[in-house]
């Protein structure tokens, strides 16, 4: 088995594959049967096996390709690294606009070096998801290599040198994530298009970026990419971009991104991609019948995902699996009743943090009474583009559909002092909430910094708290999370009846 690589072959990534991927590695031989065997070690696998181990469950962790998973390697890491440096480019054009354009000139972000921090940082982190910690730490038998059910008890790994170890176990977790997968456009296999699996690779800064995807991916890198200095172009065959927000959040965000220099094409189906000399060229028609083409040095393909399920042997397991990964009940079991499955590879929800969260659910019901249910777990999820956006729980639309009676409390950052002074008062703070009760149904938050500020409406719903709890926090003055405070205060103003203000003006006489 050959190790994989990672471009640019730098320091710092010849430092993170010494992390997640040493070489050489000994797999350790099997010393009777695993009380569980966990398959995969992104997020969900590597949490789930910590806990295992930390609880002295004799505990396997088995691992084809990165230790950390896409969160580490491709994704969640990188990701905010990149952004954050054209967060920063966009800072230094906000102050010169702020009058200290004599103190900023010759000051720029460089591409380059942005994204060898980016390479840096992430190296650095890659220490903790490593097998050696695994080892020492929490006592794990971490096998590098191809692993493949056998049986409905067995699964056998292939090592870096070709060995075979055969390991029995009591239970096992399959948490092998997901990965990019392209959509079936002609001419996209003849073209050498990004990922989000290659894109942080790059070392210089494409004059010209084409984007096919305008969800949370897409978005994000779209506004980076364009504060970086490319020429970019978004194409997204729905009406707008971030379809599962609500309208007034992704106008808000096309806004931003137009401003920075995004030219975004809605209804724009991409019928094709071809190769000419060193550009591509991307074939693109609207709904109204509209041609549009595009000619870029880069193109990243932002829309797609495939659960990885193949050459596991879950057949031989009795794990049933389609298209959209392992079948699993609520308490996370699959077909076979003594394997499990999270992350990536089984839930809809296909975000680190549900990982982690799915992978506690997963221990308890494995090695422990099967009591908890992946379905009582409250899901937020933010996209950090500029401004951010944080969802938890229902939506507008989602209320909608469902019929149930709603409220809706929203109170805008533009009468947030601090937003204001901070040049971020683009956005606003919304709470769902359920008509003539104090249940909070669902929360969004256009905000710089949304993705911090949705905690306390996510702990308020985990634990059962209403709306009227969220107003009586006190927050700080001046901070942005002033703005969820307000939004709450709205709903008792409107407990606030002409026959309740009709009762309190005789109270009030009576008081005189």
């Amino acid at each position: 088995m050959q190790r994989p690589t990672m471009e640019p072959q730098d320091q710092y990534n010849t430092n993170l594959l010494d992390n997640v991927h040493p070489v050489p590695w000994t797999n350790p031989t099997p010393d009777g049967q695993y009380n569980l065997v966990v398959v995969g070690a992104g997020t969900a696998g590597l949490i789930t096996a910590a806990i295992a181990g930390s609880l002295g469950a004799k505990t396997a962790l088995i691992e084809r390709h990165f230790m950390g998973g896409d969160c580490l390697n491709v994704g969640c890491v990188p990701s905010k690294g990149v952004i954050r440096g054209a967060r920063a480019a966009a800072e230094l054009q906000w102050l010169a606009e702020q009058g200290l354009s004599q103190a900023l000139q010759g000051v720029n972000v460089d591409f380059g070096v942005a994204f060898e921090r980016m390479r840096r940082i992430r190296s650095e982190i890659s220490s903790h998801d490593s097998p050696m910690r695994y080892r020492d730490e929490f006592g794990v038998d971490v096998y590098i290599g191809d692993g493949k059910f056998t049986g409905k008890r067995t699964i056998t790994v292939t090592g870096q040198d070709g060995s075979e170890r055969e390991l029995r176990f009591a239970r096992a977790a399959v948490t092998t994530g997901a990965r990019a997968a392209a959509p079936p456009i002609p001419g996209l296999d003849s073209v050498p298009y990004l990922t989000n699996e290659t894109i942080f690779s790059l070392t210089e800064l494409p004059d010209s970026l084409a984007v096919i995807g305008g969800g949370p991916i897409g978005c994000e890198m779209a506004q980076s990419f364009a504060r970086y200095g490319a020429t970019v172009d978004l194409f997204e065959a729905a009406e707008r971009i971030l379809i599962r927000e609500d309208p007034e959040v992704s106008e808000i965000v096309q806004q931003a991104l137009q401003r920075d220099g995004v030219r975004i094409h809605y209804n724009s189906a991409v019928s094709e991609v071809a190769k000419d000399s060193d550009r591509i060229v991307i074939n693109a028609a609207t709904k109204a019948g509209q041609a549009i083409q595009v000619s870029a040095e880069q193109l990243l393909v932002a829309i797609g995902r495939a659960p990885n399920v193949k050459d596991m042997g879950l057949e031989a397991a009795g794990v049933k699996y389609d298209k959209f990964g392992v079948t699993v009940n609520d308490y996370l079991q699959t077909s076979n009743k003594r394997i499990y499955a999270a992350g990536d590879v089984a839930s809809k929800y296909k975000f680190t943090h549900m990982a982690e969260a799915s992978a506690g659910v997963l221990v308890q019901n494995a090695l422990f009474f099967r009591t908890k249910k992946v379905n009582g777990i409250v899901v937020p999820w933010a996209t950090y583009t500029s401004p951010e956006v944080a969802h938890v729980g229902m939506s507008e639309a989602d209320a909608e559909r469902s019929g149930v009676a709603y409220q809706v409390f929203t109170h805008q950052l533009a009468k947030v002092d601090r937003a204001r002074l901070d040049g971020e008062d683009e956005g606003f703070a919304k709470l769902i909430v359920k008509k003539g009760k104090t249940r909070i149904l669902g929360a969004t938050i256009v905000a710089a910094h949304a993705g911090e500020m949705l905690t306390e409406i996510v702990l308020a719903m985990q634990n059962g708290l209403g709306v009227d709890a969220l107003a009586g926090v006190v927050h700080p003055y001046p901070t942005q999370s002033e703005a969820i405070k307000r939004a709450a205060a709205g709903y008792l103003r409107s407990r606030l009846t002409e026959r309740s203000k009709r009762i309190l003006s005789r109270w009030f006489k009576w008081r005189r």
